[in-house]
Order: structure tokens, then sequence, then C-alpha cells
């Protein structure tokens, strides 16, 4: 593993500016001051319970968060420090996500170009028909559209565009659910591989199992803060859950 992190968070913090009842204004936090390093040839697991702040943490790196995000705290890829326009130019390029939502797919869009890119070049296609092949997905797939896919073939397509886009960094939010034992363990794979070839991978997961077949390390999360974590010398299902409920303070 290489000194520098690819990707770096640093004292990040997440607040929504909102209304309540009789318009009164407030900000309501919830990421708090969360710091993680994500190195090439790793992949480092999120864990915390549902509303800990996990996809929060993957849309903040993205540029995805809503207009009335108060966003602080810095996000750098290779060491330079990112703004919203940095993203937005990184965002499927160098940084790419696996969204837990199969809703980020472009309903007026054929799956192929979605995946390939509008004029894809012969290299890119053949590519995507080998991906396509290995999560089982047929070669028509290529033709339909997004209403046409069952909630299994969108997640596995969200995954080929991932692995297409050739990103340093990708992030993986909850990508194995509708899926069956097979194709969930082909995913983990073709996370692995992607580590391996020196990416930097970030894997969100409610799965313990998932988990400990796949990641270098772990950060666990709970309301909104990093409460830990965990080495992959000392992952275990029981290490797991402990940090998860509080058992580690």
């Amino acid at each position: 593993m290489e000194k520098e992190p690819i990707l770096t968070v640093k004292d990040l913090s997440i607040a929504f500016h909102m209304y309540d009842k009789g318009l009164e204004q407030y900000d309501l936090k919830v990421i708090s001051n969360l710091d993680l390093d994500v190195y090439p040839g790793e992949i480092v697991a999120i864990a915390g319970s549902s509303g800990s702040g996990k996809s929060l943490l993957a849309h903040a790196v993205m540029g995805l968060l809503p207009e009335n995000a108060l966003l602080s705290g810095t996000i750098a890829y290779k060491g330079k420090i990112l703004d919203q326009a940095d993203k937005e130019k990184l965002r499927g390029k160098k940084l790419a996500l696996v969204p837990q939502s199969v809703a980020y797919l472009d309903p007026l869009m054929r799956i192929g170009t979605q995946v390939s890119g509008k004029g894809a070049p012969k290299k890119k296609v053949t590519l995507q028909k080998k991906i396509f092949q290995r999560l089982q997905l047929k070669e028509n797939v290529e033709k339909l559209y997004p209403f046409q896919l069952s909630g299994g073939m969108a997640r596995r397509v969200l995954v080929s565009t991932a692995v297409l886009s050739g990103a340093d960094v990708i992030i993986a939010d909850e990508p194995t659910p509708g899926l069956d034992l097979e194709m969930a363990l082909e995913t983990l794979k073709i996370f692995r591989e992607l580590a391996d070839e020196g990416k930097a991978v970030t894997f969100i997961s409610s799965e313990i199992e998932e988990m400990l077949r796949t990641c270098s390390r772990m950060a666990v999360l709970r309301d909104g803060k990093k409460v830990g974590e965990i080495e992959e010398e000392d992952l275990s299902q029981e290490s797991i859950m402990k940090a998860i409920a509080g058992g580690d303070e």
C-alpha cells in the first residue's frame, strides 16, 4: 500500500438548513468532524446503523448533497482539496459511485449508452460486454431502458458503470441488496480486483459477512461521528457489532 492516500476526508461536518413549523430556521447537524483516508490498493468498509451518516459521506465526496446542505472541513483527491466544481469535473471519471438507489439511472437513456458512454470506443464497448457477461447480464440488456430492468439487474448495471469509469476512487453504497449469493460474491470479487489494480475502494454495507470477506479495514460511524477504526487483523463479527452498538466506548 502506498504512503499517500488517494482520498482524504478531514474534519468533515454536514448540516442541513431547515425550517420548523413556525418557519423558524435552524441547522440540523448530521455528520460531525469526520476524518477518513483511503489508500490505493485497499477497501475501506464504512459500517454503522441506519442514519449514522454512511450515505451522506458518500454524497459529500461526490458533490451530490442537496442545496440546503452546509459542509465544512475538506475533501481531497490525491492531495488536492476539492470544491464543488472539482467534484463535478471528477465525478464519473476519477470519482465513481455505485449508488444505493437504482433511481440514479437515467430513465430516458438506453443502458448501453449509460454504461459505456455515447460513441464509446470499440475497446470500451468490448469491455462492457465482458463485464455484463460476468455479471450475468444478457447482451440485449444494453438496448433496454431502466424501467425494463429488475432491481437486481439495475444494481449490476450500476456496478458495471463504476468499473468502466476507470476511476481511482470507487464508493460502493450498499451494492448487493437484491442480488443472489452468487452475484453478490462476484460483485465483491470485482471490488477486490479493482483494489488490487491500485484503486481506492470505499464499501458501505450493512452486511457484516460481506465486510469481513472484502475489506482491508473498517471505519465505524454512529450518530454522524466516526467512533473508531478496526484494522484487518482485528476484524471479526464480534468487534464490528461491539463498535456499532457502542461497546467500544
